[in-house]
C-alpha cells in the first residue's frame, strides 16, 4: 500500500505544508514554510493574516517539489491544536477547503504529536525511549506507556521557548530570542540565577524575572550563558530522574528548541555518562512543518484515529488548548 499525504501547519508563526509517501518506510517528497517573526512578538491575528497570504502559494511549492499534483495526493492531514486560536483557524479552512474540493480523506493531527513522529522517524528511535519536548509554547518530557504518551515532567508555568523569547524582548535581542542568546552565550561566564525544579516539574518564570533585573550590573553575554546554563540543566535533571524511573536507555529530544547546540550537549553529556542513547531531530525538522504533519497524519489514517471522509467535515473544529495526553 502506497499512500501520499498533503500536511498542512499553521499553529503558530508558521505555516508550512509537506509531502510525504509511505510505502514500507516514510520518505518526505517536499518541506515548504514561511514564517512570520515580527520584532516585539507574535501578534496572533497578525500571524493569522500572514497565514492566510501565504497558505496558496506555499502549499503549491510543495506540491511542485514533490513533482506531485493535488489530484494524485491521497489524504490531507492538518493541525488541531495545540496553537494560536487564528493561527489554527486559517489552517483548518484552507486544509478543509482542499479536502472538500477534492473529495480527500480529512486527518486531524495533534501538532505535539506531529512533533515526536518525525523525530522518531527521521532518527530511528523506535524501541522504548523517553521525550524531551521543548519548543515555544510547549516543555515537556514524556514516554509512551500503553500506546499513549503520558507526561511525567512539565513546566509548571511558561515553556522554555517563550521564557528566552521573553527575556529576548526585554533585552532588546529581537524575535526570535533563541538564536541570538545562543550566540552571546558563548562569550559568556556564569553569574548567579535561580533555579527550580519540583520533582520531575521544572519552573521558569523566577529565573527570567532574576535575568531581566542583572541586565543593567551584568554583561549580556554572560547573562545569556547563565539563562542557558539553569534553562537547560533544569530539563535534564528531570528527564534523568525518568529515565532512571522507567528503566529507559533512550532519550529523544525534539521541537523548536532542539536546535539549540547547547541543549544538545548538556543531554547528550547526562546520557553518555548513563550509557544510554541520545537522538535528535534534524534542524530542518525541529521547528514547526508541514512534513511532520503529514507523517502523523499517515499514522492516524492506518491506525483509523481522526479520519473524515464521506462525513460531515464541516463540524471539525479547533482544540487552542489540546494536551499530547
Amino acid at each position: 500500500m502506497t499512500i501520499k499525504c498533503l500536511g498542512i501547519e499553521s499553529t503558530a508563526h508558521t505555516f508550512g505544508a509537506g509531502v510525504v509517501e509511505f510505502k514500507t518506510n516514510f520518505k518526505i517528497l517536499s518541506n515548504q514554510k514561511h514564517s512570520y517573526f515580527p520584532k516585539n512578538g507574535i501578534k496572533p491575528d497578525l500571524a493569522a493574516q500572514h497565514h492566510l497570504k501565504y497558505s496558496e502559494k506555499i502549499t503549491n511549492t510543495a506540491l511542485e517539489a514533490a513533482k506531485t499534483k493535488i489530484q494524485d495526493i491521497d489524504i490531507i492531514a492538518f493541525s488541531i491544536g495545540p496553537g494560536l486560536a487564528p493561527c489554527l483557524i486559517e489552517g483548518l479552512k484552507y486544509s478543509k477547503n482542499l479536502a472538500s474540493k477534492y473529495k480527500k480523506p480529512f486527518i486531524e493531527v495533534n501538532h505535539c504529536i506531529a512533533h515526536i513522529e518525525i523525530a522518531k522517524e527521521i532518527t530511528k528511535c523506535k524501541s522504548d525511549f523517553v521525550v524531551v519536548f521543548v519548543s515555544g509554547g510547549n516543555s515537556q518530557i514524556l514516554s509512551k506507556i500503553n500506546n499513549n504518551y503520558k507526561i511525567f515532567g512539565e513546566t509548571q508555568d511558561i515553556a522554555v521557548g517563550n521564557a528566552i523569547d521573553k527575556f529576548a524582548r526585554f533585552a532588546n535581542l529581537g524575535f526570535p530570542g533563541g538564536p541570538l542568546i545562543e550566540k552571546l552565550a558563548k562569550g559568556g561566564k556564569y553569574i548567579d540565577l535561580p533555579y527550580c525544579t519540583k520533582g520531575c516539574d521544572f519552573s521558569f518564570t523566577g529565573v527570567i524575572t532574576a535575568a531581566e533585573k542583572k541586565i543593567k550590573k551584568n554583561k549580556i553575554q554572560n547573562i545569556c550563558f547563565s539563562l542557558q546554563q539553569v534553562l537547560f540543566c533544569s530539563i535534564c535533571e528531570c528527564a534523568e530522574r525518568i529515565l532512571g524511573h522507567l528503566s529507559i536507555n533512550n532519550l529523544l529530544l525534539c521541537g523548536g528548541v532542539a536546535r539549540n547546540k547547547t541543549l544538545q550537549k548538556i543531554l547528550k553529556t547526562m546520557t553518555q555518562e548513563r550509557c544510554a542513547k541520545f537522538f535528535c531531530v534534524p534542524d530542518e525538522f525541529a521547528g514547526d512543518n508541514g512534513a511532520m504533519i503529514a507523517i502523523a497524519g499517515i499514522k492516524n489514517y492506518i491506525n483509523k484515529t481522526n479520519c473524515f471522509f464521506n462525513k460531515d467535515i464541516s463540524k471539525i473544529n479547533i482544540f487552542p488548548k489540546l494536551r499530547i495526553d
